[in-house]
């Protein structure tokens, strides 16, 4: 197909599509960004809501803004906001601290919370694609707990599980290919196994329906910096489903997960329901960020979302085939039921930073992993088929096609 003809298909779909306005309301300039997946885009609310936060709440309410402007609540409030994005009901989220940190609490309560976990049940599996940091929080917890790692493609992790398995750490979708992995048949199998499983969603969150409830999740985590666009080192989230909430043992008991933190008793006693996944004092201007961020996402269907998430993947797919043939080889699954909201790419040079460095200069930005594998994220919000048509074609001109 040709250039032309490619360019007139993109104007016609971003005219087509009920997400368009979505753009305006986040800071852009000239360049195609697809790099969502790493660093969403600035929603245009923030800067006047952390302005607020600072000069007034901060400035001039100071401590009363615990409770006068809801500071203490923040985490709680954020939470169930993201749970409306990742379907989970109101009470099982709470947001604060890094995904690393959540991740640790995580699998340590879920071992805790299996009859017989860190005895019979002493084998945690994680995914063996994970991010290495998931990799390094599993094996710390599982020397804690008294469990072993043992490392399976998570395609193969539902038939994995078994009378050994304590928890089962996976990601949803594969920060290196952009692969989707089998939310409602791996928790399935896990818990058919006896075993806890707990989801990182950190490519997905924002980017595609998450039914955490409906699939009977028992733990999630993930950040909310990417396709939640919270900014960077935005707060992240953990979700505990509400029948597991009263067995949810925190490896990290701190004040403000006590029954009552302000009575500063010397004597540990868990809060009821998401508030046990608090630690200490909340990051408030990172949260409230956060909070104004989540604002973009009001009205929006995640269902349009994840419809525009591959009609923007397949018309990039499409414009690489056409524009730069041979050049790169996809490596994202072409299967909707396995494709996050990611583009994952190889190329046949071999290079992948000086490409994205040269694509950057032509006003494309995207990101590399070594060696050679060239990630593009396409945020529905505020990505279009024109971008995505340029995008492909500065690329064939960055690899000489």
């Amino acid at each position: 197909m040709s250039e032309s003809a490619l360019a007139g298909e993109a104007a016609a779909l971003d005219a087509a599509d009920e997400l368009r306005a979505k753009r305006a309301e986040f800071v852009l300039d000239d360049a195609v960004y697809l790099d969502g997946n790493s660093l969403g885009a600035l929603p245009r609310a923030v800067p006047a809501r952390l302005s607020d936060v600072v000069e007034r709440e901060w400035g001039r309410l100071r401590i009363r803004s615990w409770d006068e402007s809801a500071w203490w609540a923040a985490p709680e409030r954020v939470g169930d906001r993201i749970g409306r994005l990742i379907g989970a009901a109101p009470g099982q989220v709470v947001a604060g601290d890094s995904t690393s940190v959540n991740v640790f609490k995580a699998v340590v309560a879920a071992v805790r919370s299996v009859p017989g976990g860190g005895r019979g049940r002493d084998e945690v599996l994680v995914d063996a694609a994970t991010f290495p940091t998931d990799g390094y929080i599993a094996e710390s917890a599982a020397r804690m707990t008294g469990c072993r790692i043992r490392a399976v493609p998570a395609a193969e992790l539902a038939g994995a599980a078994g009378p050994h398995t304590a928890v089962a750490l996976v990601n949803h979708v594969d920060y290196r290919t952009g692969r989707l992995h089998d939310l409602p048949g791996t928790t399935a199998a896990v818990r058919a196994a006896g075993a806890r499983v707990v989801w990182d969603l950190c490519h997905s969150a924002g980017a595609l329906p998450v039914e955490l409830d409906a699939h009977g999740v028992d733990f999630a985590v993930g950040c909310t910096y990417k396709y939640l666009n919270g900014g960077p080192g935005a707060p992240a989230f953990l979700y505990v489903r509400r029948d597991l909430q009263p067995r949810f043992d925190s490896p990290l008991p701190g004040w403000n997960s006590h029954a009552d933190p302000f009575g500063m008793s010397p004597a540990y006693r868990p809060a009821d329901g998401a508030v046990r996944g608090r630690v200490g004092t909340p990051e408030i201007l990172s949260l409230l960020a956060l909070d104004a961020a989540l604002d973009v996402w009001d009205g929006v269907d995640l269902a349009a979302v994840r419809a525009k998430s591959l009609a923007l993947t397949d018309f990039f797919l499409r414009c690489v085939a056409a524009y730069a043939p041979g050049a790169v080889t996809p490596v994202t699954p072409a299967a909707h039921g396995e494709r996050g909201s990611q583009v994952s790419l190889r190329t046949a040079s071999g290079d992948g930073r000086e490409t994205v460095a040269e694509l950057v200069r032509r006003g494309v930005v995207g990101d590399f992993r070594p060696p050679d594998l060239l990630r593009f994220g396409f945020a529905p919000l505020y990505v279009g088929f024109a971008d995505t048509e340029r995008a492909a074609r500065l690329l064939a001109e960055a690899v000489g096609a």
